[in-house]
This record gives C-alpha cells, sequence and structure tokens, in this order.
C-alpha cells in the first residue's frame, strides 16, 4: 500500500512506518518511532524518540507525542508512549513518555477520542473508548478504565483513578477516585449518583443498573462510612462482576473516594440514581 509523506515532513531513516500512511506538511518523525497501517499524521505534528502509534489513529495538527516527562527525577531514561490502534488525538494534544518512577509507559487505549488541548503526562494509562473532552489535564500516574468521559477543562490530580464507565462534568477538579459506574462533578470533585445515561448505552440491563443503584445507596448514603458499606455490601449483595469491580476499586483506593454530594448538604437539580 503507498505512504503519503508530504516533501516538508522529515521522517527519520529508522522509524518503522507502516502501510498506507499519510504525513502532512512539516511534521517530524524521529527515530526509533513505530506507526502503524492505515495511520494519518497532520501538519505540524512531532512524534519522537519511543513512540508507538497504532493501526487506524488519526494524530491533528499541532501535537506533540513522546516529549520527554516534566518530571524533575527524570535522568533521560529510555521510556515510551504508546497510543493504541483506532484513537484519534484532535489538535495541540501533549503525551509524555513514561518514567522509571513507574512502569516507564505512558498509554492510551484503542478506540479512544482526545479532543484539543488535552494533555497526557507521565506514566497514565487511558483505557480503551475513552472521551476525554477539550482541555482535560492528567498529571503524572493517572489511571482512567474504560468507556469514561471526562468534560473539557477538567485538571486530574496526580495518582487519582477514574474507574470504568464514569463520567466526570466539566470543568471540575478531580482530587479523589471516582469509582466505576458513577457521576462526578464540581470543585472538588463529589459523586452525584450513577451515570446512568452511559451505562444505559453500553447495554446495561435494568437488572445490572437495580443492583448497581443499591449498592451506591449502600456505600456512600446510608453507611456512615465507607468501610461499613463495603462490608455490608459484600455480605448481602451478590457477587456480580460489576459489584465486585466496584468493591475493589474502593478497597485499593490510595488517594481516597470522592464524597457524595448529598452529605456535604449540596442540592441538585436531579437526585434520582
Amino acid at each position: 500500500m503507498p505512504v503519503s509523506i508530504h516533501p516538508t515532513a522529515i521522517v527519520s531513516k529508522n522509524a518503522k512506518i507502516g502501510a498506507n500512511i499519510e504525513i502532512g506538511p512539516f511534521s517530524i518523525i524521529e527515530d526509533e518511532v513505530e506507526i502503524g497501517d492505515n495511520t494519518k499524521i497532520s501538519s505540524n505534528v512531532k512524534i519522537k524518540r519511543f513512540s508507538r502509534i497504532g493501526n487506524n489513529c488519526q494524530i491533528f495538527e499541532g501535537c506533540v507525542i513522546g516529549s520527554i516527562p516534566q518530571h524533575l527525577g527524570f535522568k533521560g531514561e529510555v521510556s515510551y508512549v504508546e497510543i493504541q490502534d483506532n484513537t484519534v488525538i484532535r489538535e495541540y494534544c501533549t503525551v509524555h513518555r513514561g518514567t522509571s518512577f513507574d512502569d516507564g509507559v505512558t498509554r492510551i487505549g484503542k478506540n479512544s477520542y482526545l479532543m484539543a488541548y488535552v494533555h497526557v503526562a507521565h506514566d497514565c494509562k487511558v483505557g480503551d473508548n475513552t472521551i476525554l473532552a477539550n482541555c482535560v489535564t492528567l498529571a503524572g500516574h493517572v489511571r482512567i478504565g474504560n468507556y469514561v468521559f471526562i468534560g473539557g477543562l477538567t485538571p486530574i490530580h496526580q495518582f487519582c483513578r477514574i474507574g470504568d464507565y464514569a463520567m466526570v462534568g466539566g470543568a471540575s477538579a478531580v482530587d479523589k477516585d471516582v469509582p466505576p459506574y458513577t457521576r462526578a462533578s464540581k470543585n472538588h470533585v463529589m459523586l452525584y449518583g450513577l451515570n446512568l445515561v452511559g451505562l444505559k448505552r453500553r447495554g446495561f440491563s435494568p437488572e445490572q443498573i437495580k443492583l448497581l443503584k443499591e449498592a451506591y445507596r449502600v456505600l456512600f448514603r446510608t453507611s456512615k462510612t465507607i468501610s461499613e458499606g463495603v462490608a455490608e455490601v459484600e455480605s448481602n449483595f451478590p457477587k456480580t462482576p460489576e459489584i465486585e469491580n466496584l468493591l475493589n476499586f474502593i478497597k485499593t483506593s490510595k488517594r481516597g473516594i470522592a464524597p457524595e454530594a448529598s452529605k456535604r448538604k449540596i442540592i441538585t437539580v436531579d437526585e434520582d440514581i
């Protein structure tokens, strides 16, 4: 299959370029870069050493992929960026390499969509089928699950986690972990029940959603502490994959879980979870 490289682009002979690739004007592809088949690189993109781009990806104008970490302890060690298949990265996004303080890899999963001006810092892991809206900023070591949506202008503190199928509203400030299946918002971030729209769109059954609703109430609304809520759910709820995922996320939290909004005396229009 043909490879289309604009005459003004600079592509290292030591880069591995797949079939049916397009590389636009003034883009730079450095040594030790790998780009999969059918990927399109627009103009003024820089893909730096140790970056791996999958198949069928699109990288728009002005993006910089694979810069060294903004970490004062980084000493030039070999580390990587991985962009997996079918991912779209819109204008002026930045994705930095990993560090030796983690596993050395910054990874963005399959079928994900990063809107303009998103920043993904060192050692972050972004799951599959995830959307980061404009100007979302991930600090180092952040973990984002699968099928997550994060609204625009949202910063996420280092080492925070956002679980599978969660939704974070725009202009929030995430300084605690956001559990799977939940809806979170505000500065600082609080929980507002389940991400019902997202769960229904992803094919969760009424029975699954009802069970998650009941678990949410016990964990975050009726129990005096989350530990008590976890114990009650473990004792009285069926061990479905969704319940196990939710409990495991909570039990492994290091930064703590975002508080429930009703316990902060916040009045919301929609209290239905």
